[in-house]
Order: C-alpha cells, then sequence, then structure tokens
C-alpha cells in the first residue's frame, strides 16, 4: 500500500481516485471545487477542498510524507504547473503530472514532474494501433519501439505447445497470457513450453513493434 496525494478530481482524477481505491492505497484527494471533492468520498481515506496553487497549502500538506504526488488537473495547464512546481520545491519525492500535449509534457518535466502522463495520446495510439488491424483487439505502448498486444492465437499454432513452435526462436516475442475463447477476466498468466494452444484464444505478447507485426500478419 503506497500514500498517494491525489491533486485534480476532474474526469481523469475522478477515474484514477476510483481505481486506486481498489488497491488499497491511502489517499488524500484533493480539488478547489466542491462537489468534486463530495464525489470521491466514497473511494478515498480523506479528501479536501484546497488551494492548489498557494504555497502555504501545499506546505500544510507535508507532501515529502507521501510515496507518490500525482497532479491531475486537466482543464487548466496554467494551476498544473504551479502545483507541480510546489509541489518539487516543497520536498514531494516523487510527482507524476497529466500532460495534454507534448509541450505540456516538457514543461512540466522542466519544472520538476518525474514523470508525465498523456491520457487522451495514448487513447489515440490505442485506438490507431486497433483499427489498423482486426488482429489487434487490444494495444500498450511501453516505449516506442517495444509494445504489449492482445491478438487472436495464430490458426497455425493451434493444437501446438508453445516450445514445439519456438515462440521466441522464430518470432522474437514473449507470449505474457494467454485468454480462454469469449473470457473477458480470467486468464493464464507466463504459459510454460508445454502449453498447447486452443482455437479461439487470444494471447498477449510483448515484443518490437516490427517483429510483432510479422506475427499479426500471420494471423
Amino acid at each position: 500500500m503506497k500514500s498517494i496525494l491525489l491533486i485534480g478530481l476532474g474526469r481523469f482524477g475522478k477515474h484514477l481516485a476510483r481505481m486506486l481505491s481498489t488497491y488499497d492505497h491511502d489517499i488524500l484527494a484533493i480539488d478547489m471545487d466542491e462537489e468534486k471533492v463530495n464525489e470521491v468520498l466514497p473511494y478515498v481515506a480523506n479528501a479536501e477542498i484546497g488551494h492548489i496553487t498557494s504555497e502555504a497549502y501545499i506546505a500544510s500538506l507535508g507532501v515529502n510524507n507521501f510515496d507518490v504526488c500525482i497532479v491531475a488537473i486537466g482543464d487548466n495547464f496554467q494551476n498544473s504547473l504551479e502545483a507541480t512546481a510546489l509541489l518539487k520545491e516543497h520536498g514531494a519525492k516523487y510527482v507524476i503530472s497529466r500532460a495534454d500535449s507534448d509541450s505540456h509534457a516538457k514543461l512540466l518535466r522542466l519544472v520538476g514532474a518525474d514523470e508525465t502522463v498523456y491520457p487522451e495520446k495514448d487513447r489515440a495510439n490505442r485506438l490507431a494501433v486497433q483499427l489498423s488491424s482486426k488482429s489487434v483487439l487490444d494495444y500498450y505502448e511501453l516505449t516506442p519501439n517495444y509494445s504489449i498486444y492482445e491478438i487472436p492465437v495464430p490458426g497455425k499454432w493451434v493444437g501446438k505447445s508453445i516450445g514445439e513452435i519456438g515462440v521466441r526462436t522464430n518470432y522474437n516475442v514473449s507470449v505474457l497470457a494467454v485468454k480462454a475463447k469469449d473470457c473477458t477476466t480470467d486468464l493464464l498468466p507466463m504459459p510454460k513450453a508445454d502449453y498447447v494452444f486452443n482455437a479461439g484464444e487470444t494471447i498477449i505478447v510483448f515484443g518490437h513493434k516490427d517483429d510483432v507485426n510479422r506475427l499479426i500478419n500471420t494471423v
């Protein structure tokens, strides 16, 4: 469990608070809007109305006591920039700030953000990749060159084991998990070399985009 300071409770911040609460993190959520604060009260240990660009207020939070500070403000970049800078000035260990453009991300890093997240860009990238091929069911970019894909099991793999196919040797990708047909929740993580693929399954693979794309072309 981590102690997390979450600043900004718009759609992204509210969703993040709800998801983080499922992992039992100790969360202090802050926004300048009382209605937004009240909306997250069921999901967090503490929530309060606060002037997030006030140096005195940020100083009063003891930000150095939190494992992670998240600036999730999406509707006012100036406030996001100021909050990020104030958090670092007052000793925040690790600050993650939301960006809405590449230029915003650069500026946030300049004032001290240790990491930036770009929700709209990430969603657009995932959708573009999914639409580019009927075989890509889901996609997550780790770096510009390496990603994780969910794709159907290639027909010629059905009835054969991972070791028999020589997935790593012949395709230069790793099978991270296997999902049964029509299954949206349960999966088999890190299948062993003797795992035999079945028709209708999907696989979650990791590798260089070029290697995964070659595999996708065989599906």
